[in-house]
C-alpha cells in the first residue's frame, strides 16, 4: 500500500503524524509520501519517506500553502493508494481525481476558535456553527479517523477511533529525581502557561528548577520569555518527540495546570499519559477525565490532584515529593504500570494499520460495507477488517520535492 500523507499546519515532526502513524505505515511494509513544511521548520526528513516541500499555513497566511497543496495533492494523488490528511484546511484543497481519503481528526477547530488569535474577534463565536457544518459535510466525502471518544458526538457517522497513545517502555529509563520538574505540549492561555510560570517561580526559589519543552502559542510568548530571563524556567521549545521523551525522563515531577475552563475533556492530555509511562510523577487540577486518570486506577494513584489557579498547591506538591523518595517511586510504578496496560501505542498501531489497509481497498464511505450511519436508525460499529496482502516498499529519496 501507498499513502500519501499531508499536512500543512502541523509540525513535520508531530508526535502523532510521523513518529506514531508514519512509523507504523513503514514498520507494516508500506511506502508513505509525505508531504510537509520541512523547509519552513527546519526540518530533513526521515530518508525512509519520499518526502514533499510543503509552505507552512501560519496565522492568516493559509491561501498560498492551501494552493500548493492542492497542486501537490493533485500531482502526488495518482501514485497512491489511500490520501491522509491532517488538517481540516487540507479538505478544501482535495483533488477531484484521489484516492480513498481519510481526515485524521486530532484537533477540535470549532472548540479552539475563541483561543485563535488569527480569526478576527467578531468571527470567533459564529464561526464555531459554520465549523460544525463543514464537518457533517466532509464526513460525506471522506473517511474519518477520530483521536478521542469525545468526537463522536461532532458527526452523524460512526467512526472508528484511534487515541492519542504513546509508546510505553518495558522500564522506565530514569526513576523519578529530586532537582526538577517538566511540562511537555504546546502552550496557550488555556492550557496553563501562566500557572506554570508562577509554580516555576515559586519552585526556583526553593532550588528546583522547570524544564519546558513545547512551542507556544503568540499570546504567551512574551511571558515565557521573561521567565526565562528571570531563570524562572527553562523554555525548550518544540523538540522532536523522542528527544523531547529523553529530556524528561528522571524528573521529579511532569506539570499540567491548565485553569477551570467550563469544557470537559473525555480523554486526559497526552502530556499526562506521556509523564506515566516514563515513570514521572504527575501534578494536575482536577479535570475529570485526568483527576481520574491520577487517582482511580486499581493500580493505584500516580499523582497529586491540586486545585484549578493555585501555583503555591501544585509548588507544594512538588516540594513533598522532593522529600518523599517512596511516594515518588510509588507514583512512578503505578503511572508506568497503567500506561503500559491502557495506552501502549502498538496495540493501537495495528488497528491503524489496518483500518487504513481495509479502507484503500474498499467503496467511498457513503458506500461503505464497514460503518452504517446512525441518522438511519441502525447499529453502528466497525467490523475487523481482514488483513491484506502488503505491498513491498518502493523507491524512496530523502529530499524534499515539489
Amino acid at each position: 500500500m501507498h499513502v500519501l500523507v499531508a499536512t500543512v499546519v502541523h509540525h513535520p515532526q508531530d508526535a502523532r503524524i510521523l513518529h506514531r502513524q508514519i512509523r507504523s505505515l513503514l514498520d507494516a511494509g508500506h511506502t508513505v509520501t509525505y508531504a510537509a513544511p520541512f523547509r519552513a521548520r527546519g526540518v530533513t526528513p526521515w530518508p525512509e519517506v519520499i518526502a514533499v516541500d510543503l509552505p507552512r499555513a501560519r496565522g492568516r497566511r493559509r491561501l498560498a500553502a492551501l494552493r500548493a497543496a492542492r497542486s501537490v495533492l493533485a500531482e502526488h494523488a495518482a501514485e497512491a493508494d489511500l490520501l491522509l490528511v491532517h488538517d481540516p484546511e487540507l479538505l478544501m484543497a482535495l483533488p477531484g481525481r484521489r484516492p480513498v481519503t481519510v481526515w485524521d481528526v486530532h484537533d477540535d477547530l470549532a472548540a479552539a476558535l475563541p483561543a485563535k488569535e488569527w480569526v478576527p474577534l467578531p468571527l470567533r463565536r459564529p464561526l464555531g456553527p459554520l465549523v460544525r457544518v463543514l464537518e457533517r459535510a466532509a464526513e460525506r466525502r471522506v473517511r474519518l479517523l477520530l483521536a478521542e471518544e469525545g468526537y463522536r458526538d461532532r458527526f452523524a457517522g460512526d467512526h472508528p477511533v484511534v487515541p492519542n497513545t504513546t509508546v510505553v517502555p518495558e522500564a522506565p529509563a530514569r526513576p523519578p529525581g529530586t532537582d526538577r520538574v517538566v511540562y511537555l505540549g504546546r502552550l496557550s492561555t488555556e492550557r496553563g502557561a501562566a500557572e506554570l510560570v508562577a509554580t516555576g517561580r515559586l519552585l526556583r526559589a526553593r532550588g528546583v528548577s522547570l524544564e519546558v519543552v513545547g512551542p507556544a502559542d503568540p499570546p504567551v510568548r512574551a511571558l515565557l520569555r521573561q521567565a526565562q530571563r528571570e531563570d524562572s524556567i527553562r523554555w525548550y521549545g518544540f523538540l522532536p518527540n523522542d528527544q523531547a521523551l529523553r529530556l524528561i525522563s528522571g524528573a521529579t515531577a511532569g506539570l499540567c495546570l491548565p485553569p477551570d475552563s467550563g469544557l470537559r475533556r473525555h480523554e486526559p492530555p497526552t502530556r499526562v499519559v506521556e509523564y506515566m509511562a516514563h515513570g514521572i510523577p504527575v501534578v494536575t487540577t482536577p479535570d475529570p477525565a485526568t483527576r481520574a486518570l491520577v487517582s482511580d486506577q486499581p493500580q493505584g494513584p500516580c499523582g497529586t490532584v491540586v486545585p484549578f489557579g493555585d501555583p503555591e498547591a501544585a509548588a507544594a506538591a512538588v516540594l513533598r515529593l522532593r522529600g518523599d523518595g517512596r511516594l515518588r517511586s510509588a507514583y512512578a510504578r503505578a503511572g508506568h504500570a497503567i500506561a503500559r496496560a491502557r495506552f501502549h501505542w502498538p496495540s493501537q498501531a495495528e488497528v491503524f494499520v489496518r483500518t487504513l489497509e481495509e479502507w484503500a481497498r474498499s467503496p467511498r464511505p457513503q458506500q461503505s460495507p464497514t460503518f452504517v450511519r446512525r441518522e438511519r436508525g441502525e447499529s453502528g460499529g466497525a467490523v475487523r477488517p481482514e488483513l491484506p496482502r502488503q505491498a513491498g516498499p518502493r523507491s524512496r529519496s530523502s529530499l524534499p520535492r515539489g
